[in-house]
């Protein structure tokens, strides 16, 4: 099933980034755009959020520098766009995909894409990653551990739930029965001639 390859992908993404765990270090993917586009685009999907999960956690620094702040906002900024773009190329290859099955007549679409709904998987990967690590905490409390093991089964169960969703979504646009209609994002805020401060520089 496409979650459990997905799923996997996240896995090693996150496993990967967190040898040297810096927000520094190169990115190098392991999946050849040619050879497995998906994979490719899945391994960079999580990637992207893997480091912004590290940005968001530095900026809540309260000692941090004002003017380190100001610059890892933009960073985040970038990364945002980064992402939401990665999601738009997911979307793409599935358009793609399925652009030759015949649509029932009866064919309902989906309140999100399927890309959406892996964007939210990736996430959730992180959060079950953390949320391990704060669980088997040897130097946390026994409560703490108890109360984060517990969050985690949820999250555990929540991974298989979405996980399901999207595989039965996927089957349901190769069959016909769903249809794809992807709203490309129309963010606002870092166009020069929508954001009235910057078109106001300018």
């Amino acid at each position: 099933m496409f979650s459990e390859k997905a799923n996997t992908i996240f896995q090693d993404a996150i496993k990967t980034y967190k040898v040297l765990n810096t927000i520094d270090q190169p990115f190098t993917n392991k999946h050849n755009k040619d050879e497995d586009l998906i994979g490719h685009l899945l391994y960079r999907k999580c990637w992207i959020d893997t480091v912004q999960w590290a940005y968001e956690d530095i900026i809540r620094d309260p000692n941090i520098d004002p003017v380190g702040a100001l610059k890892l906002k933009r960073m985040i900024d970038a990364s945002n766009q980064d992402r939401t773009d990665t999601v738009e190329f997911i979307d793409s290859y599935f358009l793609d995909k399925y652009k030759d099955v015949q649509v029932k007549s009866d064919a309902k679409i989906n309140s999100e894409s399927p890309a959406w709904a892996i964007d939210r998987l990736s996430i959730l990967a992180l959060k079950i990653y953390h949320m391990n690590v704060e669980a088997t905490r040897e130097d946390a409390t026994q409560e703490h551990r108890d109360a984060c093991q517990k969050k985690l089964n949820v999250l555990l169960e929540q991974r298989v739930d979405l996980s399901t969703a999207i595989d039965d979504l996927l089957t349901d646009i190769e069959s016909g029965d769903k249809y794809m209609k992807v709203y490309k994002q129309m963010k606002m805020y870092n166009d020069d001639e929508l954001n009235p401060v910057l078109r106001a520089q300018k």
